[in-house]
């Protein structure tokens, strides 16, 4: 591990400007709201984005992260400028990683997080609960939370999916972007209509252990059957509404409305895909270009990304704005209510971004626009923290009720 200090320096010497466009009273008042609801943003992948970087090398981590174009999106000071109070740091790995290499690589990300949070013993400490959270937000700091991206990450193995909890991860999003031996995709051939038998199976031992079930990137079958197996809240940490967007990673008003009677939080995310239909449309031709010219070039790189830059700049993307974001929380507090939206900025897990909320110093824009359209500071409280501070009690009480039951010994063929 690197020394605290290097990595000290890196996360604290970003610029911080994303709040200087709030009004002092409608700062005042977010400042105020935020002392006492901390705002818990539900996915940020910043131990993915310095995994080739955290290791030992000869120029350090500082040296590696300043040559980084774009720069990181998070860092001490604009997690402070964010007024952010509690974060669950993704433990992803690529859904493509199998079996025990599976186990093997999430555990290497967990330690990747678990080192970022102890170089920081002033500003996060790691929460193993919702009250420990609360715990930590009144001392000042980020209460700092694990959750892991992809069902595949247990390997088939309900006990390493203990020994995952043991380590401080509190929720599992059941697939990535792949279709799993047991789970379907939002984004990939269905294989099960929904969960497997060995699906629910770990449905019912998240329960048991009280760890929240995420269904972002997953089909509307899996998350239809997750909420009506689950004894605990769902949640769906980092996802956009269909209604508005059509994209497969967005969550349909059908699924929506099946949070009331679970309750369960869906938390919106900046990703501009998933926001408007002409952000999706770029991004699929982009996609389609950047295929075409490693076709073209694929002997050389450079040409490639000179082709890139080339597309970009005849290409602009859509604009988008904060008001976008803001348009799909209405839309969740409309059909689910407020009771069950909360914030999943994906940051640092994403290579575009909305204007303002391109780091973790742009929430207040969020809750400025939010105030502006009429929000109440009691609903602001439940999108900041509350909802999703709700739904982790719950299953920590679902946990309890089964204390007596045994762990769950099946596993995959």
């Amino acid at each position: 591990m690197r020394s605290i200090v290097v990595l000290a320096a890196l996360l604290i010497a970003a610029p911080v400007a994303a709040q200087t466009a709030i009004e002092p009273k409608v700062k005042a008042r977010i400042d105020r709201l935020l002392k006492t609801t901390p705002l818990i943003d539900g996915h940020n992948d910043l131990p993915w984005a310095l995994r080739q970087d955290f290791d030992l090398s000869t120029e350090g981590l500082e040296a590696a992260t300043n040559r980084r174009t774009p720069p990181l999106m998070t860092d001490m000071a604009r997690l402070r400028a964010g007024r952010v109070g509690g974060q669950f740091w993704s433990v992803y790995i690529s859904g493509t990683i199998q079996g025990d290499e599976a186990i093997r690589t999430t555990i290497e990300q967990i330690d990747a997080a678990r080192r970022i949070i102890d170089a920081y013993p002033a500003d996060l400490e790691l929460a193993s609960s919702a009250d420990d959270l609360m715990r930590i937000h009144r001392t000042g700091k980020i209460g700092s939370l694990l959750g892991m991206e992809g069902g595949r990450q247990i390997g088939g193995s309900l006990a390493a999916l203990r020994r995952f909890h043991d380590l401080g991860v509190r929720y599992m999003t059941l697939t990535h972007n792949q279709t799993t031996e047991w789970a379907d995709s939002a984004t990939d051939e269905p294989r099960h209509d929904g969960l497997s038998s060995f699906g629910i199976k770990v449905v019912g031992e998240m329960n048991r252990l009280g760890m929240l079930i995420d269904l972002s990137h997953v089909s509307a079958g899996t998350a239809r059957d997750a909420i009506t197996a689950s004894r605990a809240p769902v949640i769906f940490s980092h996802s956009d509404a269909f209604a508005l967007n059509p994209h497969p990673r967005n969550v349909p008003d059908e699924i929506l409305r099946l949070l009331p009677d679970n309750g369960g939080v869906m938390m919106v995310t900046f990703v501009p895909a998933f926001l408007r239909p002409a952000n999706w449309a770029w991004s699929r031709e982009r996609a389609a270009e950047e295929a075409r010219l490693k076709s073209l070039y694929s002997f050389s790189k450079d040409q490639q990304a000179e082709g890139m830059k080339r597309w970009e700049a005849s290409h602009p993307q859509p604009t988008l704005s904060v008001s976008d974001v803001a348009d799909h929380i209405d839309h969740v507090a409309k059909v689910a209510g407020h009771d069950h939206v909360g914030i999943g900025g994906d940051l640092d897990g994403i290579d575009q971004t909305v204007p303002g909320l391109g780091g973790v110093d742009g929430y207040p824009l969020l809750f400025a626009e939010l105030i502006r359209r009429g929000w109440s500071d009691a609903n602001l409280a439940k999108l900041a923290g509350g909802n999703i501070l709700r739904a982790l009690k719950r299953a920590e009480a679902v946990a309890a009720s089964m204390n007596s039951a045994k762990p769950a010994l099946d596993k995959l063929p």
